[in-house]
């Protein structure tokens, strides 16, 4: 019997114009974020009670491209550990924060996960990247089909776009593992409440515009009791819907 090869270790490589391989420009950028969010978990350990994120998590947010998510002109600030502009007046939100809520919606593989503010389409690749089936809706229309085209462009297949008012959720596809909502509401909307299944979690940013905000976890039972918690202050775009 022939022993078996080993495979050798494999280096992220890309073609460049020219046809000829070399290796990904974003290499560093991507080894820096991942040490800055690990750097943002131990300072925010007491809020969050977490040393460490899931190796799940931490490889979606290394993995997806976000160079791609955000306009050309900011692509030299892409890997930065901080939100940036997208355009009428939304952001694509920083890194350390979309692995936080990500690691809090507590998703697995076979999970199904509604998310509300699409934006980029950011969050909804990273989170596509662990489950699996993301809906994702947007209300402002420009963004929700240039999302749509990016994550169709990147090949994440398992995640459907829809413009509209994400108070509402997605009934018609509910009940959900996990909600995340990406704007801050001043209450957490009943709907999305109601959406979640036993057992599952929404992730959202509650409080107004010019005050405290406050990450929040809400956990449903099997019962459909509802516990609540919340984890850091934060700062989000409002959360706006059809007149």
């Amino acid at each position: 019997m022939h022993p078996q090869p080993v495979a050798p270790l494999v280096l992220i490589m890309f073609l460049s114009a020219s046809g000829s391989i070399a290796q990904d420009p974003y290499a560093d950028r991507r080894d820096a974020l991942i040490g800055e969010i690990q750097r943002n978990i131990r300072e925010t350990q007491a809020y969050t009670g977490r040393e460490t994120f899931d190796d799940a998590v931490m490889d979606a947010i290394r993995s997806v491209p976000r160079h791609e998510f955000v306009p050309d002109a900011l692509r030299s600030e892409a890997w930065d550990n901080r939100p940036l502009s997208i355009g009428e007046g939304q952001t694509i939100s920083q890194p350390y924060i979309v692995a936080l809520m990500t690691q809090l919606a507590g998703v697995s593989a076979d999970s199904k996960v509604l998310e509300v503010g699409t934006g980029s389409g950011y969050q909804a690749a990273v989170l596509a990247t662990i489950v699996d089936r993301v809906y994702t809706i947007e209300i402002v229309q420009s963004l929700g089909v240039r999302a749509g085209a990016t994550l169709e462009r990147l090949g994440y297949t398992n995640v459907d776009v829809r413009i509209g008012d994400g108070y509402l959720g997605w009934p018609d596809q509910a009940p959900f593992d996990a909600i995340v909502v990406t704007a801050a509401p001043e209450e957490v909307p009943q709907p999305l409440i109601d959406q979640i299944a036993p057992g599952g979690r929404l992730v959202i940013p509650v409080g107004g515009q010019g005050e405290t905000q406050s990450l929040r976890v809400l956990e449903k039972d099997e019962s459909g009791e509802i516990q609540t918690r919340d984890v850091l202050p934060v700062l989000f775009v409002p959360f706006t819907r059809d007149n």
